[in-house]
């Protein structure tokens, strides 16, 4: 399962951390456990944020995924299934819009 992880880094908890020198050690060993297919540092509503690409093999690793951004950072976590365009199509999306598409 392709989930998109992504992580809200409130401002004074990350400075705090960039302050004292310990952001890149912190970073390092969360995205060394989680071992995400994809990182991106962004910004996300004038606070700094990270989109991960991330593959658990169940829902019971989501846990392990975003507890590291909570404690550590006081994170927001947010989960979405992501699907490329051959996974989509996999869907069936046709027969699905034939069984619930119609208008009773």
């Amino acid at each position: 399962m392709r989930l998109l992880l992504q992580v809200n880094l409130p401002n004074l908890d990350f400075n705090a951390a960039v302050r004292d020198g310990s952001a890149g050690q912190k970073l390092q060993r969360i995205l060394s456990d989680s071992n995400p297919e994809t990182v991106y540092f962004v910004e996300q509503d004038g606070q700094r944020g990270v989109l991960l690409v991330v593959n658990p093999e169940s829902s019971a690793e989501i846990p392990a995924l975003a507890e590291p951004w909570f404690l550590t950072f006081n994170a927001r976590c947010r989960f979405c299934i992501a699907m490329t365009p051959d996974e989509l199509a996999e869907a069936g999306l046709d027969e699905l819009g034939g069984k619930w598409g119609q208008k009773d």
